[in-house]
């Protein structure tokens, strides 16, 4: 049996140059299928990236829109395309003017108030005289017809035992009052509109 360098020997050196010139084709071809198979697998991923994106992109979107679209303007759930006239009426800054039973003008230099955002309320307490504030307190609020839940989510020190309580109130808004009815609270109150 003649070995491998024997073979090289007998060989003929334009056999050599044939045989390596064909060896060089066929790596060249090898080497254009590797590159051609990794730019095929970088192509795939990359596509699979782009349309993954584009996919949490989407549902993003159609999260945010359902959302929106579940909301109204007032924070209160949506039963149809517009807030209520009730929620409507009800944003605004109110200064209190005392209860159902004994209503009154509120002072003309305020001191107590009510603030409605749409979604938000707050009160301020300040003494008429000095300014300084004797309580603060507000939250969150939520409207479905005419029964109104507060949820009270910050206060100051002297009312901070309520953080976390929610009220629920029957409530009305005619021209420029608001009366407020507690249902399972002692909180019956009539406020105007600060002008």
């Amino acid at each position: 049996m003649m070995e491998p360098e024997d073979l090289l020997l007998d060989t003929e050196p334009k056999d050599l140059l044939l045989f390596n010139e064909q060896l060089r084709r066929s790596n060249r071809r090898w080497k254009t299928l590797a590159l051609a198979a990794c730019t095929l697998l970088l192509l795939v991923t990359l596509f699979g990236i782009v349309a993954a994106t584009r996919a949490r992109i989407q549902a993003e979107h159609a999260m945010r829109a359902e959302r929106v679209s579940l909301w109204a303007e007032g924070g209160q759930l949506r039963t149809d395309a517009s807030p209520s006239p009730l929620a409507k009426g009800l944003i605004g800054t109110w200064a209190f003017a005392g209860t159902p039973d004994e209503v009154k003008e509120p002072p003309e230099g305020g001191g107590h108030y009510k603030y409605f955002t749409g979604k938000h309320w707050c009160v301020t307490k300040a003494n008429t005289e000095t300014g300084k504030v004797e309580y603060h307190l507000g939250g969150t609020y939520t409207l479905d017809g005419d029964n109104l839940e507060e949820t009270i989510k910050y206060a100051t020190e002297t009312i901070a035992g309520q953080i976390g309580q929610t009220f629920k109130y029957k409530i009305k808004v005619e021209g420029n009052t608001y009366t407020q009815t507690g249902v399972g609270n002692p909180y019956n109150e009539v406020w105007k509109r600060a002008k």
